[in-house]
């Protein structure tokens, strides 16, 4: 198989990376093209002998690695103890690399990106791909996102920012032979990859469609002509008790990417949390920019919801495709885990359950970054995947 993958919860980092680069040598023939590491906050002060341990035992065209909170490999996820997830790629078709790090830079005529990779403005979506992780601190992933979406139409972004960490300068992003601490590293892969995404938001609408009839930046001030407030007022004795639990627990709501539809299914929707309702006015804040005319739902989450929508979207994937998914990488949001389910492993094993006992590695990122109805968003309490052909 062209993919391998392997968990080490060694402790010593150099053991650890001995580990994981010796079962993925074994399991896959020939040069490797493509290595990700994802290692806990534990290996976050050896970060370079990490790097320089890949490099030495696996020589990889290209090498990306961020520090997490928790790491995701084969059916396992590792939370808050040591561990190193290594995922690695030798493809046989002639795919196209380019390794690139960002760093933000402030400039006469604004914020400005240094080191876009010159390929993919203009790129073609349905032949390209962008793997990308990056410093919360420091990475401004809502810009980088608006101009891929607007300079290279239909092009994914997946990926996570990196966790476990607190403040600027402590992120640790490998970035082939050595170690970054700020910005983001990726690489934009080109070619015939077999790739295929899903981005699972885990959560259930609630009560109607609404029209926002006044809006201003991030608040919705009106809703078919009444305010938001008001329309809750009459949501909340129509819900079951459980649905009332969930939206004392977290409201969000979901916003119609495509308006011309004129039924709205799963995945229709992209999701962000509700920030703040004002009591005086009724307006309704939420994290993401709002105009007239758009249309959207209330929405709960909980566990049993999230797992329902993960299985069905990688059922859906997969019968809609004529091969399985050979492999595939997991990022998962921090807030998820243990801290959602009743059982640890969920989101791995769930891979494992509906795609196959597939190589498999990921994190749990501080943002997911995935695609939703054709755009690159970045997102919060998914599991964003990304599914691999041979």
């Amino acid at each position: 198989m062209p993919f391998a993958a392997a968990l080490s919860t060694a402790e010593p980092p150099l053991r650890a990376m001995e580990e994981v680069c010796a079962q993925t040598r074994a399991r896959l023939s020939g040069d490797t093209d493509l290595a990700i590491l994802f290692f806990s906050t534990h290996h976050a002060r050896a970060a370079d002998v990490l790097a320089r341990t890949v490099q030495q035992r696996l020589s990889p065209r290209c090498l990306l690695g961020c520090v997490a909170e928790s790491v995701l490999g084969g059916d396992r996820e590792i939370e808050q103890s040591p561990a190193v997830s290594l995922w690695v790629s030798r493809w046989a078709k002639p795919i196209v690399m380019e390794s690139f790090h960002l760093m933000l830079e402030r400039t006469a005529d604004g914020p400005s990106l240094f080191g876009w990779p010159d390929e993919l403005t203009g790129a073609d979506g349905g032949q390209t791909a962008v793997l990308l992780l990056g410093d919360p601190f420091t990475f401004p992933i809502d810009l980088f996102l608006r101009r891929v979406n607007e300079e290279a139409k239909g092009v994914r972004v997946l990926g996570g920012m990196a966790s476990g960490i607190r403040a600027p300068g402590q992120c640790r992003l490998l970035f082939q032979e050595g170690v970054k601490d700020q910005g983001a590293v990726g690489v934009l892969l080109q070619g015939p990859l077999g790739l295929r995404s899903i981005v699972s938001q885990g959560c259930r609408p609630i009560g109607r469609h609404l029209v926002i009839t006044r809006a201003k930046d991030n608040l919705i001030l009106e809703l078919g002509g009444k305010s938001p407030l008001a329309h809750l007022q009459e949501l909340w004795p129509t819900l079951t008790p459980e649905e009332q639990r969930l939206f004392q627990q977290g409201l969000h709501i979901g916003r119609v990417l495509n308006e011309y539809q004129s039924d709205f299914q799963r995945g229709d929707f992209l999701v962000r949390n509700v920030l703040a309702l004002e009591r005086e006015t009724g307006a309704l804040a939420i994290t993401d920019r709002v105009r007239v005319g758009q249309t959207v739902q209330f929405h709960v989450r909980d566990a049993a919801t999230a797992d329902e929508d993960l299985h069905a979207l990688l059922r859906l994937d997969v019968s809609a495709h004529d091969h399985k998914p050979s492999a595939a990488l997991v990022f998962s949001c921090n807030g998820r885990g243990t801290r959602l389910f009743s059982e640890p492993h969920h989101d791995a094993r769930t891979l494992r359950a509906e795609a196959g006992d597939i190589p498999l590695a990921g994190f749990f990122a501080q943002g997911e970054l995935g695609p939703v109805g054709g755009q690159n968003f970045i997102h919060g309490f998914t599991a964003s995947v990304a599914l691999f052909e041979e």
